[in-house]
């Protein structure tokens, strides 16, 4: 059986909605969005290729069907209990895969938005932390239910517990709970919450709004967030002082300061 689908058919679609932001479409909704190796590879080298793209100022993520992705693909790592090896091999190979796709997407140059119109679970729910923003329906809901299962959600505790406050993590990672979207957002898992039939235009407002700012500016202020954010607060001002001072330096500090002084639009630089 084919992992798209339908033969041939990508299991990410990759569409500009407008100029400079781009929208990458899970495409799996028949096995709610699972996240098989093969997904997990073309999602990341697209995160990779836009990165990479002076043209695109946002990316934001969906998800065809009414599962944003329930995580994993539990019958492709069942499978390989047959292996010689009772599937070790295949289970860390992909859970580093996943990894790498999480680091990618905090690594990624563009702010990434996740746009979540149904229930987002276990990686699925780490793959929305993982998200610069995100925007959920108010029918939506989230969870990290492994416990239920016999597998601990190892994985997405680490997006989560860097999301929302330790007590509420433990919560969520022992309890294994749907949590509602109105809950998500109060625990910081999301920042806004809408109707299901306005979560795109809500997540396009938020891409429109970064696309008006320098690429540049965006580029260096989302690195050096996760980078700081991991220090000791005396390293953490240490580090942020010299981001500002590699900022000030750039041709568009010196035109948006310009800008704001001369009480005028700013004219970024291309890239």
């Amino acid at each position: 059986m084919k992992d798209g689908p339908q033969d041939g058919t990508p299991l990410v679609l990759f569409n500009e909605i407008e100029p400079g932001i781009a929208v990458l479409t899970l495409n799996r909704p028949q096995a709610r969005n699972a996240l098989s190796r093969a997904l997990i590879s073309d999602l990341h080298a697209r995160l990779e290729s836009l990165s990479q793209d002076d043209a695109i100022s946002a990316i934001i993520i969906v998800a065809e069907g009414n599962v944003f992705s329930s995580g994993h693909d539990l019958k492709e790592l069942t499978a390989h209990r047959s292996d010689s090896d009772g599937g070790q091999a295949f289970f860390r190979e992909t859970m580093q895969a996943c990894s790498a796709l999480m680091r990618g997407l905090v690594a990624c140059r563009k702010p990434v938005i996740a746009a979540v119109a149904g229930t987002a679970t276990a990686a699925g729910c780490q793959l929305v932390a993982t998200c610069d923003l995100s925007v959920a329906a108010d029918t939506a809901g989230f969870a990290t239910p492994g416990v239920n299962i016999g597998l601990f959600c190892s994985t997405p505790m680490v997006a989560l517990s860097r999301n929302v406050s330790r007590k509420r993590a433990m919560e969520m990672l022992l309890l294994g709970e749907a949590l509602s979207a109105s809950d998500a957002m109060s625990y910081g898992l999301v920042n806004r919450v809408v109707p299901v039939q306005n979560v795109m235009s809500e997540a396009l407002g938020l891409a429109r709004a970064i696309a008006t700012r320098s690429k540049a500016i965006v580029a260096i202020g989302k690195e050096a967030f996760y980078a700081q954010v991991e220090l000791p607060l005396d390293e953490a001002y240490d580090y942020a002082s010299e981001v500002m001072v590699k900022n000030m330096m750039l041709g568009d500090a010196d035109e948006g300061i310009c800008a704001f002084i001369e009480k005028r639009p700013a004219h970024w630089q291309k890239s």
